[in-house]
């Protein structure tokens, strides 16, 4: 069959669902498919190229070119609802590839959703967080509790408060109105974990889904040369911490948690920082950040152990796989 992957991340953005991507398509091409990716272009990286077997594609958004709009420059993700460019940069694609079945991962779904019935491929959409119902995408209300459900009352505030006013209201009705679109159109949803299927609504709804979570290749465990970067880690064992450095992924709980030891290792942090990383750690914390992948799984072997401490649903943590 032929493939178009649609993510709006790709290696060498560092990421979970990224990674995820990239070993998918690389699973499929083995098995004999023609895989493509759609991906939004990213500062440095060509046009196009060749991963492995797989053709990546990078597009050009509208929003992408807005670069206030995004609280990491680095990372300038798709919007929940057409973008005017992208829409026409996927069609163009979906012209080139001819695809079978498009495969979108999260948000750059809704860029797809116009072109759906003109393109007469199958459309899957695999969900890697809480996205399908919730504008921040991490399912927790105003940031310290479970969300019970989505309702104009409770998310609109919520989202005022973690993007402003205006942000806010066009990415939660954007979003409202894709979900109401993709439930009624997309062939099949997969969610990475029952976690997902139910906060998203599709235990109760009548969309097609499945549950399948993410995997790592076989081959993960197997170590690539040494990175240089390695030789900034304690020389005996410490604790090792891999993700966002941010209060939803629990790195203050773990920071207090940490200097109450007494005797303790050392403790490693290795993510990407975040608007609500911590300006002061305690002794014996190490910060590093933007490190390739090979480098992170150097790291968790010599590591004593890991630890996941988030306080919010975890979609599903491959960092810990």
């Amino acid at each position: 069959m032929r493939i178009l992957l649609l993510s709006q991340f790709y290696p060498p953005v560092i990421g979970g669902e990224e990674r995820h991507v990239r070993n998918l398509g690389a699973a499929l091409a083995r098995r004999g498919h023609r895989v493509s990716v759609g991906t939004l272009w990213h500062p440095g990286s060509p046009e196009t190229d060749l991963d492995g077997a797989v053709r990546v594609h990078r597009l050009r958004g509208t929003l992408q070119r807005l670069s206030g709009l995004h609280a990491d420059p680095e990372r300038r993700h798709a919007p929940p609802f057409p973008d005017p460019e992208l829409v026409l940069a996927l069609k163009r694609l979906v012209a080139r590839e001819q695809p079978d079945i498009v495969h979108a991962h999260n948000w750059i779904y809704a860029s797809f959703l116009p072109l759906k019935d003109l393109s007469g491929a199958r459309l899957v959409v695999t969900l890697h967080d809480y996205g399908l119902v919730c504008a921040k995408k991490n399912f927790m209300h105003l940031g310290t509790q479970l969300c019970s459900g989505p309702a104009a009352a409770k998310c609109l505030p919520c989202a005022t408060r973690h993007y402003g006013p205006v942000k806010a209201a066009v990415t939660t009705l954007g979003n409202w109105a894709s979900s109401f679109a993709a439930r009624r159109v997309v062939d099949r949803f997969i969610a990475v974990s029952h976690a997902v299927a139910r906060h998203n609504g599709l235990t109760q709804g009548h969309a097609p889904y499945d549950v399948i979570p993410n995997f790592v290749p076989d081959d993960v465990g197997v170590l690539g040369p040494e990175d240089a970067c390695l030789r900034e880690l304690p020389p005996d064992g410490f604790i090792l911490f891999v993700g966002d450095l941010m209060r939803l992924k629990g790195i203050d709980v773990l920071l207090r948690a940490y200097a109450r030891l007494e005797r303790a290792p050392p403790l490693v942090l290795v993510g990407r920082r975040a608007a609500d990383t911590p300006t002061e750690f305690p002794p014996n914390v190490r910060v590093f950040s933007m490190w390739p992948h090979s480098a992170v799984m150097h790291a968790w072997r010599r590591s004593l152990f890991g630890v996941l401490p988030s306080v919010g649903p975890e979609a599903c943590a491959t960092v810990i796989m």
